[in-house]
């Protein structure tokens, strides 16, 4: 014996599905209708994801998307996320008694954009040392064709140590100045999300206030626990770069010694023995960037998730 469990067809299921969202966008379109705040941010979504649809329809059509489409695309869509952002922030904006936390939540995501810009400039820079990577490894496979050659003066191997010369630091002034203002940011973030949290730790003392109270908490938590986060990540950066620029630094120094000294078979052993240790830490680099991005787009949800369940007594 056993119990029998009555099942929709596929076909059920995909109407009542189909009649849900009917009802939805009907109600959406009612509200767009009543609310010129919701007009304006309906009007900019369907421009940006027209864009994104026509940006992989060309893709597409050629059966390839090039870096830029992507970079596109994923422009667009972070746009979109922000303009997401901006109207639940303006919804429950008459809910929130509190201007200063209002104006809280409002600098944590504009920290948090900031630092995505960061991600991005940091992306650059580890193409750029990525590009010096191939260089050297050029540099090395015509080494080893002029030595089989016979050829000592290595004019083809002293060329591509020279242009990576020519291409050095991957990492620019600009570059150190963007993270030290993204860095002293999210310093400034969590000092202040923390005295915030003082003050509504004494005021939790009250019961008349506790369950208010408790609910603004839980925001500042989820603030604090991604700019926390944030700082960390830059923190792992930070040591990362620096390991590398050691790196390029000695290999710097062997093409030099290469290119004025002549020494050409004496600097590629040394760059032979450096060359992995660098490309190892690229690789790093290049996973923790990942690593912070996706945190940062994480702790953006959690605190948004947040923002949404906050009642609206």
């Amino acid at each position: 014996m056993g119990s029998q469990m009555s099942k929709k067809s596929p076909e059920t299921s995909s109407a009542i599905n189909e009649l849900h969202y009917k009802t939805e966008l009907s109600s959406y379109e009612a509200a767009c209708k009543l609310d010129t705040d919701l007009q304006t941010f309906d009007t900019t979504l369907q421009a940006r994801t027209n864009q994104v649809i026509n940006t992989l329809a060309v893709g597409v059509e050629v059966r390839s998307l090039s870096f830029d489409s992507l970079k596109q695309v994923t422009g667009c869509l972070l746009e979109m996320n922000q303009e997401v952002v901006k109207v639940i922030l303006e919804c429950k904006k008459d809910i929130w008694k509190s201007q200063e936390l209002f104006e809280l939540v409002e600098e944590y995501f504009e920290n948090s954009l900031q630092t995505l810009d960061f991600c991005t400039a940091l992306e650059k820079c580890l193409k750029r040392a990525r590009d010096s990577q191939l260089l050297i490894l050029v540099a090395l496979q015509q080494f080893e064709e002029e030595s089989e050659l016979g050829d000592n003066r290595y004019v083809r191997t002293l060329q591509e140590l020279k242009n990576f010369k020519a291409a050095g630091d991957p990492f620019t002034e600009e570059f150190f100045q963007i993270f030290q203002s993204v860095y002293k940011q999210q310093i400034l973030m969590l000092e202040k999300l923390q005295v915030r949290k003082n003050k509504l730790d004494k005021k939790l003392k009250y019961i008349h206030s506790w369950r208010k109270v408790s609910r603004q908490k839980e925001v500042i938590s989820s603030m604090q626990a991604g700019t926390y986060v944030a700082i960390k990540d830059l923190d792992n950066i930070r040591i990362l770069i620096d390991r590398l620029e050691v790196e390029i630094e000695s290999l710097l120094h062997n093409v030099d010694f290469a290119i004025e000294e002549e020494a050409v078979k004496v600097a590629i052993k040394e760059i032979k023995k450096k060359l992995g240790v660098f490309m190892k830490n690229v690789e790093d680099l290049g996973v923790q960037a990942d690593i912070c991005s996706r945190d940062i787009r994480r702790a953006r949800t959690v605190v948004l998730q947040r923002i949404i369940k906050h009642p609206h007594n």
